[in-house]
């Protein structure tokens, strides 16, 4: 039987290259976008690592926070400056990289994109970027299945819904996945194995992993990893 992949992920802030990678991997990529909203805490669906003076550091954007639960899909960003910050950030951080010239229009505009759906937000912005990229994977929305399911039932759902025989998960789910469940629905279960690549950085004494595709597209541009 031939192996059809399904990666499934919620639809992060200009996310690490792991993130890109799993989908470019994957033959269907399902964007997770109806399950909640962490309560509490940061998320990677507001904030990124960058290289900030030298260093991996956080940038937040800003969202609103209702007193009840929400669906990330129902989530929307604080009113703010954020995007003008985030752009002077990149610009005193990242001007003086190989790249920044050839693709700060590109990134600039993905920033500058008027959405206030966090959801919404992020999907379009990585849409673009797998196009960027060459990425030619299909990527469809959890929220256009329907399903009321929940953890591991509702990725087996949605790897079965998508056509998938085999579920592909990062390389920090084997805590919470079972996957005994997955073999007994018929569902293959295999790590993405993600090698993250050494490349060169601006400033850093040593290199810093696991940064936003920013810092890969400023320093590398889009060659493959």
């Amino acid at each position: 039987m031939t192996r059809t992949i399904c990666a499934i992920h919620q639809p992060n802030f200009f996310p690490w290259l792991g993130y890109f990678d799993k989908i470019r991997r994957a033959d269907n990529f399902i964007i997770l976008d109806d399950v909640q909203y962490q309560k509490t805490g940061g998320s990677w669906s507001n904030r990124v690592a960058l290289n900030i003076n030298a260093n991996s550091q956080f940038f937040s954007a800003p969202i609103t926070r209702p007193s009840g639960l929400q669906n990330i899909n129902e989530v929307t960003f604080a009113p703010g400056n954020w995007r003008v910050k985030l752009l002077k950030t990149l610009q005193a951080n990242y001007a003086k990289t190989s790249f920044f010239e050839l693709y700060k229009d590109f990134v600039f505009a993905l920033i500058e994109n008027p959405e206030e759906n966090i959801a919404a937000y992020n999907i379009h912005s990585i849409r673009e970027l797998c196009t960027l990229f060459g990425i030619e994977t299909p990527l469809v929305l959890s929220s256009s299945f329907g399903f009321e399911t929940s953890s591991n039932q509702l990725l087996i759902d949605l790897t079965k819904a998508s056509g998938g025989n085999c579920y592909m998960a990062g390389g920090g789910a084997g805590g919470y996945q079972d996957m005994d469940l997955f073999a007994q629905q018929g569902i293959d279960f295999i790590y993405q194995d993600f090698s993250h690549p050494v490349y060169e950085q601006i400033k850093t004494p040593e290199f810093l992993p696991f940064l936003s595709i920013l810092d890969y597209i400023f320093n590398v541009g889009v060659q493959p990893w």
